[in-house]
């Protein structure tokens, strides 16, 4: 009995966190080069970590080819029980930090409006706060996967966030629609939803296809409209309409700074524009990432009020 209690010891495997912290990163992204770039190390020192843990687990735990990167039957059961894991073993690598410091990088995906003018000028202050805190902030209106571009936190205006992700919504803002007075000019004053047969409007490159959208009473609708041209960020949208090359639809405030449009079919907008902050780490939150979120509510939630009221 106790020579087999001594052989079932020696025979008990020993899991490395660090090679399921890759690992989970590595079935996140889907790409060992990804993921290393995102863990600060090198590809190969990636990789074999994830080979120790396949040598270590008796398994293979990720489908491998040139193009792609997916893991196993066997790589997604572990990955269910690794991720909460590794995200408690960081917890508790925190627990007994001096003063409980914030250290380590957060990810975070912003529309460039927002950083710009919210966000950015207040990061001095998180960062004289929590010294040894990194942000790396990445400014977009073209929305990724935040769980394959390794994103701790994201802000998404309308739409559906992708599943997996966690967070609160601060609300919706207000649409108008707003036209250059050169645009108008040439083209005429839309009077009614027919009207815009003879319109053009600006495509946001994130929209199927080149729409207005309005309600009619029961329902937010589509009317298929020309556009000849297509952007992928909001102040490119906006220039284009102050240009003269179409109708836009945009939150109210955005009208603010841009004197020369005018507001056209005021009765006929867009549904508002949701606003959510969310997170891509489940139920078990870092703490560096909860406190990065709880400080972006604390900018955003203001700000965003603020508009709104004034839109």
């Amino acid at each position: 009995m106790t020579d087999g209690s001594r052989c079932h010891d020696a025979d008990t495997m020993k899991l490395d966190v660090e090679s399921l912290r890759v690992f989970v990163r590595v079935a996140d992204v889907r790409s060992f080069t990804q993921a290393a770039q995102q863990l600060g190390m090198p590809k190969a020192r990636a990789s074999a970590h994830v080979q120790k843990l396949e040598a270590s687990l008796g398994t293979q735990l990720f489908h491998r080819s040139t193009r792609l990167v997916r893991p196993t039957p066997e790589g997604e059961l572990l990955l269910r029980r690794a991720r909460p894991f590794v995200t408690e073993a960081d917890e508790i690598g925190a627990l007994f930090q001096r003063e409980r410091t914030l250290r380590g990088r957060v990810c975070v995906e912003l529309p460039v409006g927002i950083a710009r003018q919210f966000i950015i000028p207040k990061i001095p202050d998180l960062l004289a706060r929590h010294p040894q805190l990194e942000l790396d902030l990445r400014a977009s209106d073209r929305y990724r996967t935040a769980l394959r571009e390794g994103f701790d936190i994201v802000l998404r205006l309308g739409g559906s966030p992708e599943g997996g992700l966690v967070g609160r919504r601060f609300g919706a803002l207000p649409m108008t629609n707003l036209a250059s007075a050169s645009y108008l000019s040439q083209h005429g004053v839309p009077r009614s939803i027919a009207d815009l047969k003879d319109h053009l409007i600006v495509r946001f490159a994130a929209d199927p296809s080149p729409v207005f959208e309005y309600f009619d009473g029961k329902d937010y609708v589509e009317v298929p409209m020309r556009s000849v041209l297509t952007v992928d960020n909001v102040d490119a949208y906006l220039a284009a309409c102050v240009a003269g090359l179409g109708i836009v639809q945009v939150p109210k405030p955005g009208q603010r700074s841009i004197e020369p449009l005018v507001e056209v079919l005021p009765e006929f907008t867009a549904r508002p524009l949701r606003v959510t902050l969310l997170h891509t780490h489940g139920r078990s939150v870092p703490r560096r990432v909860r406190a990065v979120m709880t400080w972006l509510t604390e900018q955003l939630a203001p700000a965003l009020g603020a508009l709104h009221a004034g839109a």
